[in-house]
């Protein structure tokens, strides 16, 4: 029998409402089949995230350590294991994909150090230019066919622009949205071809494991992937870094560090500025409109700050 964390339930309910439940009360289940299936044994605690729950296990077939993922399949987590194959063919610097079922979206993965993620490094500039050499990598390959496409993320955030302004009470804010909308026309027409992760913050790379010939490389996992332009993958770096939220507040924070970040991750990338800063103004407005869909009528905090600092306010 497998324990649910009580996060993951809490998670699931509130995003994916009874779809999410029925997910939950299958993962048991789920669990005990392909734990079987592919000749698995537990190997550790539970771990989770928002939308997955992953089993440590040893392969009895020879003995290699790795973690079956069990999540639930959407539009976002539907490409994940066809982004892992390519990435894995270019070696470039993703999580290893060793099984997958298509009919339940269930993965065995390359077992990484999850005691040593990129957010337990100490010096932040030394963070950021992992995090930006890894993205460059993972953003060098092309997309394959049949991944959801930024060209139509964009189309359909620029649909709801008016309504979402509509629902923000504060007056700078709705002209901040405004503002990023119109950032995101201006690039719309060239939305890019490349294999982006989507979701590369510091707690999404982890060490590798000696035993797998990577101990002296950090890796990427947990990809929402998407065909685009590397400049979306961007906003993860700048809004992610838990420590320093901590420690320095977190105005202070997004206030002192998002310029050198973005500017450090755009040359690391090779990126031209003015489309990467549109891109990421367009992670604004999608955090913006997610936020005004769920009853808010304020932007989030950092996402309204950064989006002031990248247009020099």
């Amino acid at each position: 029998m497998i324990d649910i964390p009580d996060a993951l339930i809490a998670t699931q309910s509130k995003y994916n409402g009874e779809a999410g439940r029925a997910f939950l009360a299958a993962l048991p289940g789920l669990a005990d089949r392909f734990l079987g299936e592919w000749g698995l044994r537990r190997d550790g605690a539970a771990m989770y995230g928002v939308c997955a729950l992953v089993l440590p296990v040893v392969r009895a077939s020879d003995g290699r350590r790795a973690a079956l993922k069990l999540q639930a399949q959407d539009e976002e987590t539907a490409g994940e294991p066809v982004a892992l194959r390519v990435w894995g063919e270019a070696g470039a610097g993703a999580v290893g994909l060793l099984d997958h079922d298509p009919g339940t979206g269930t993965m065995l993965l390359e077992r990484l150090d999850e005691r040593r993620p990129l957010s337990e490094v100490a010096d932040e500039r030394v963070a950021v230019e992992v995090l930006a050499g890894l993205l460059a990598r993972l953003t060098s390959v092309p997309a394959p066919d049949g991944l959801r496409r930024l060209g139509d993320v964009a189309e359909r955030m620029l649909d709801g622009v008016a309504r979402a302004v509509a629902g923000l009470t504060d007056a700078d804010e709705r002209r901040l949205l405004r503002d990023c909308a119109a950032a995101v026309r201006e690039v719309a027409g060239e939305p890019g071809d490349r294999l982006l992760h989507w979701d590369l913050h510091y707690n999404n790379i982890l060490a590798g494991r000696a035993e797998e010939g990577r101990a002296h490389e950090w890796i990427a996992l947990d990809p929402k992937p998407l065909a685009g332009d590397p400049g979306f993958d961007l906003m993860p770096a700048l809004a992610n870094r838990p420590q320093a939220l901590k420690e320095q507040g977190e105005m202070l924070f997004h206030a002192s560090a998002v310029r050198w970040r973005f500017d450090l991750m755009t040359e690391v990338l090779g990126l031209d500025r003015g489309r990467a800063r549109a891109w990421t103004l367009g992670r604004v407005l999608q955090n913006g409109l997610w936020s005004v869909a769920e009853g808010e009528h304020r932007l989030p905090p950092d996402q309204a700050e950064i989006a002031r600092q990248l247009l020099g306010r």
